[in-house]
C-alpha cells in the first residue's frame, strides 16, 4: 500500500486490506429485510438472527408537530442538495473563507506553496492541512480557535517526482509539521472575520511537540522507550480527529487512526512479546504503514527499534489554548483507542463525565467518570485520569448499562494494561459492538447524549478486529449498513454519572426514494427533501438544536442517488424534524463546528474538498468557513 490515498480509501478499509478479518460469521448470507418502513418504525421487528425491539421513543411525533416545531425553531428555509465545488447556505446567510491550508499564521513567513509542496522550513508556521474538530475559547477579550489537522495528502506536499513517497528525514518532518493542532486568534473587523497574524496565542502543535503522559498508564513498562525510559514524556500528537472542551477552558484533541504512521524495517515483529503483537493486531499496526514511511527515516516510528512507541498514541490530549508555553498532556485515564471526539459534561455532584467513541467498524462507545469533583475555580488535578472507564452495553429492550473496565472485570493484570488495551478490555466484558461510533454530543437543554453511528458495511457480515461477532442489534439494527444512524440515551435519574440509561434512535439515515418499503429508506423523519448518509460530526447549539455533519458517499448515484454532496443539517430533538442547512464542495467532508462568543458567527470545517475550492484555481485546500446571518442576528 505504497500509494494509499485516504480521501478515497478509508482507514477502516486500509486496516482490512492489511489485517484481513474473517470473511463470514454466522451470517453466511446478507439479504435485504422485507419489512415496511412504517412497520420498522412501529415496534419490534426481526433483524439479523434475533428480534430487535425498537424503542417506542423512536421519533413517534406526528408530521404536524414536526412542521410546527420547524416553523418555531429553524430560522431558515432548508436548501436542496448540491453536487458542485462550492459551499451553499440558505438565503439570508453568507459563508466566507476564514483560513485555508497553507495560509501564514506569522508575518515572518510567506504563504505555503501549495503548487510545489514547499520547503520544510516554515512548514510549522502555516495553517495545517485537513481540518477536523475545533473549539472556540473566549479569553480576556480574545477569541481563540483550536483546530485539528487530521492527515496530509502526501502527493501534494512532496515533490511531484516522488509521487508522494518520502525520500528523506526532511520530507517526513514536513509531513509531521503540517498535521496536529493549530491554536489561533480570530477577530471581526470591517471586512468580516479573519485570523490575527502574529497573535501571542498562536501555536502549532505537531508530531514532534513535547507531551506529558499522565494517569494510570504513565510509567508502565509498556509505555517506556529508549528515548523515554521513564515512560512519562512523549513527542507529538497525530491523526487528530474530533475534539472536546473542558468546563475549565482547555482543549481536548483526539488521536484516531494513529496505527498507519508506524512500520517496521525488520518484518512483522513476530519476535515481540505476545501481548504486544496481540495489541498490534487489534489496533491495526503493521509492517508497512500507510505510506508515510516515517519508520524508514525516523526511528521513533520503527516498531523493530521502538515496539512500545505505538502504545504512546491513541490517547486524548489536553491543551491550554491560552498559554502557548504550556505542555500538552496525554490523559491515559481516558483509554487508548481510535478516538473520534470527547464530549465533557458534569454530573449534578460535579463529577466529570467524558463520552468517547472508537471509530472503527464493530468497536465500542465509552464513558469516563472522575473520582473527584469540580466546581468553577476549583482544582483540575487528576480529573481526567483518576476515575473509572466504562463501556456501553445496549439492550434490545431500550435499556442499557455502563460496564466498568477494571482488572477485576476484564481479567487483565493491571489498570495500566486495561487502559493501554482498552479495546480488548471492552471485548472481555461483552460490550455492544457499534456501527463506527463517531462524535458524541450532549444536549445543552436536556440531560441526554447522542452518538453518530456513521455506517458499517460489515454489520452482520464479519466480526470486528477482535473477533467479536457483529449481528444486528438494538442501536445497530441493519445488516450491511451503508447509511448510518444516531443513537440517543438518557441517563437514569438525569445523572450522566449513573450506570444505567434508556436509549432510542433519533434518526436512521437512508434513501426513501431508492428503498421506499424497507429499513434502508431510513426513519420517518428522513424524506426525499432532507435525506443524507453517514452522520459523523455533531454539536448542540445554545438553543438545544443538534447540528449534524456528514462524511459519506457523495457520488449521487445508485443507493446514494439524490443525496448530493456531504452536508450539515440541523435537528430538533423535541420534534425529530431535520433540515439541510449547508452543503460542502464535492469530494469534501463537512467536519468541525463552533460558534463565536456572541453566537453571531458559526465556524465550519471543510476537509479534503474536490475541484479547485476555495480559490477557483489550482489545488483544492481544506479550509474553515465562517457563516453569518445577513441581518446580524444570532446563529447558534
Amino acid at each position: 500500500m505504497k500509494d494509499i490515498d485516504l480521501t478515497t480509501l478509508s482507514a477502516d478499509d486500509w486496516d482490512e486490506i492489511n489485517s484481513p478479518r474473517p470473511e463470514e460469521n454466522d451470517f453466511d448470507r446478507v439479504v435485504e429485510r422485507a419489512v415496511s418502513r412504517r412497520g420498522f418504525l412501529g415496534g419490534a421487528l426481526a433483524f439479523g438472527s434475533g428480534a430487535v425491539a425498537m424503542s417506542a421513543g423512536l421519533l413517534s411525533s406526528t408530521s404536524a408537530a414536526r412542521a410546527e416545531g420547524a416553523a418555531n425553531r429553524f430560522p431558515f428555509t432548508p436548501i436542496d442538495i448540491a453536487t458542485d465545488s462550492a459551499v451553499h447556505v440558505p438565503e439570508g446567510y453568507t459563508s466566507e473563507v476564514l483560513v485555508r491550508w497553507g495560509d501564514p499564521l506569522f508575518s515572518d513567513g510567506e504563504g505555503y506553496d501549495v503548487a510545489e509542496g514547499g520547503p520544510v522550513a516554515g512548514s510549522d508556521r502555516v495553517f495545517g492541512e485537513n481540518t477536523d474538530g475545533m473549539e472556540l475559547f473566549s479569553y480576556q477579550g480574545h477569541e481563540l480557535i483550536a483546530v485539528n489537522h487530521e492527515y496530509t495528502n502526501r502527493k501534494t506536499n512532496l515533490p511531484a517526482a516522488q509521487e508522494g513517497t518520502p525520500a528523506s528525514a526532511d520530507d517526513v518532518l514536513k509531513l509531521q509539521n503540517l498535521q496536529g493542532v493549530t491554536v489561533m486568534e480570530v477577530a471581526q473587523g470591517e471586512n468580516g472575520w479573519s485570523v490575527v497574524v502574529d497573535s501571542p496565542f498562536t501555536r502549532r502543535i505537531h508530531h514532534n511537540t513535547p507531551m506529558e503522559i499522565a494517569g494510570p498508564a504513565a510509567g508502565h513498562d509498556l509505555m517506556k522507550t529508549k528515548a523515554d525510559p521513564e515512560g512519562t514524556l512523549s513527542l507529538g500528537t497525530m491523526n487528530n480527529c474530533g475534539s472536546g472542551k473542558t468546563p475549565w477552558g482547555t482543549y481536548l484533541t483526539c488521536e484516531e487512526n494513529f496505527n498507519g504512521y508506524f512500520g517496521s524495517t525488520e518484518g512483522d515483529g513476530a519476535d515481540l512479546p505476545e501481548q504486544v503483537t496481540a495489541g498490534y493486531s487489534r489496533y491495526g499496526i503493521g509492517a508497512d504503514g500507510w505510506g508515510y514511511d516515517y519508520h524508514k527515516h525516523d526511528a521513533r516510528f520503527d516498531t523493530a527499534k521502538n515496539p512500545n512507541e505505538p502504545h504512546r498514541v491513541g490517547w486524548i490530549v489536553e491543551i491550554d489554548p491560552t498559554d502557548p508555553d504550556s505542555t500538552p498532556i496525554k490523559h491515559t485515564g481516558l483509554g487508548r483507542f481510535k478516538h473520534e471526539n470527547a464530549e465533557v459534561v458534569l454530573s449534578p455532584e460535579g463529577h466529570v463525565v467524558v463520552y468517547m467513541g472508537d471509530d472503527e467498524r464493530g468497536e465500542f462507545l465509552y464513558r469516563f467518570v472522575s473520582t473527584g469533583t469540580w466546581a468553577p475555580g476549583g482544582s483540575t488535578e487528576g480529573l481526567l485520569d483518576e476515575g473509572t472507564l466504562f463501556v456501553a452495553r445496549f439492550n434490545d429492550d431500550g435499556t442499557g448499562e455502563w460496564l466498568p473496565l477494571t482488572p477485576e472485570t476484564t481479567g487483565m493484570a493491571s489498570m495500566a494494561e486495561v487502559l493501554i488495551f482498552a479495546r480488548m478490555a471492552a471485548s472481555a466484558v461483552g460490550a455492544t459492538t457499534m456501527d463506527r461510533p463517531e462524535w458524541v454530543a450532549a444536549n445543552t437543554q436536556a440531560v441526554e447524549a447522542y452518538c453518530c453511528l456513521t455506517n458499517n458495511k460489515n454489520r452482520g457480515v464479519k466480526p470486528n478486529a477482535g473477533g467479536d461477532e457483529t449481528p444486528a442489534n438494538g442501536p445497530n439494527p441493519r445488516d450491511t449498513n451503508n447509511y448510518g444512524q444516531i443513537v440517543r440515551w438518557r441517563p437514569s435519574e438525569d445523572n450522566h454519572a449513573s450506570d444505567s440509561f434508556d436509549w432510542d434512535l433519533f434518526v436512521m439515515a437512508g434513501n426513501p426514494e431508492v428503498y421506499p418499503t424497507n429499513s434502508y429508506g431510513g426513519s420517518e423523519n428522513v424524506t426525499a427533501g432532507n435525506m443524507f448518509n453517514s452522520p459523523d460530526g455533531m454539536a448542540f447549539d445554545s438553543n438545544g438544536l443538534v447540528w449534524i455533519q456528514t462524511d459519506g458517499d457523495d457520488s449521487n448515484e445508485g443507493e446514494f442517488a439524490g443525496q448530493g454532496n456531504n452536508q450539515m443539517l440541523v435537528g430538533d430533538p423535541a420534534t425529530g424534524e431535520i433540515a439541510r442547512f449547508l452543503t460542502g464542495p464535492n469530494g469534501s467532508e463537512v467536519t468541525g463546528l463552533c460558534w463565536s462568543a456572541d453566537k453571531r458567527a458559526m465556524f465550519v470545517g471543510i476537509q479534503h474538498p474536490g475541484g479547485a475550492w476555495p480559490d477557483g484555481a489550482g489545488l483544492p485546500r481544506s479550509s474553515i468557513v465562517v457563516v453569518t446571518r445577513d441581518d446580524g442576528a444570532l446563529i447558534g
